[in-house]
């Protein structure tokens, strides 16, 4: 023991200490209104993949995979996209995931329903690209959100 430092009158702390696991700290409960970019990110994706469906629909193309592979990522990013909507507490990123989940929902039922005629297809082509523009729209709404989720 240091002679000079008195523990026998130390006062305790008030402060609990910090965990040191990442996980186990407290969060925001925002996903992508942190910062600008996923929200910019997320409308230049959604974006395209609803230019997309507008550029098979307006073409005629109505294949749709119907592999093992195409219907196992579909179920991989519902998985995904199901736990960033549970564990989010914003709103708007609760809308955003949900229209994506339910996008995914959409192609991966398109996926596995081989026997879907091609004014199926197309309806549901057309029913997904709006969903993607919805979905990018919505995204924008997060950006700039910043400042406001720091305050919190």
């Amino acid at each position: 023991m240091d002679p000079n430092v008195d523990t026998e009158n130390q006062q305790p702390d008030n402060h609990e200490p910090e965990p040191a696991d990442w996980a186990t700290r407290r969060r925001s409960g925002h996903v992508m209104c942190r910062t600008s970019l996923w929200g910019v990110a997320g409308f230049v994706g959604c974006a395209y993949f609803a230019w997309v469906s507008y550029a098979h629909v307006s073409r005629g193309e109505y294949d749709w995979p119907h592999d093992m592979w195409t219907a196992a990522t579909y179920l991989v990013w519902i998985i995904l996209l199901a736990a960033l909507a549970l564990d989010t507490h914003c709103v708007r990123e609760r809308v955003f995931f949900g229209l994506l989940l339910l996008n995914f929902l959409v192609g991966g039922g398109l996926t596995l329903w081989s026997v879907a005629s091609p004014a199926e297809v197309r309806a549901a082509r057309i029913f997904t690209g709006t969903l993607w523009a919805l979905a990018a729209l919505v995204s924008l709404t997060t950006a700039g959100r910043a400042d406001a989720v720091r305050n919190q």
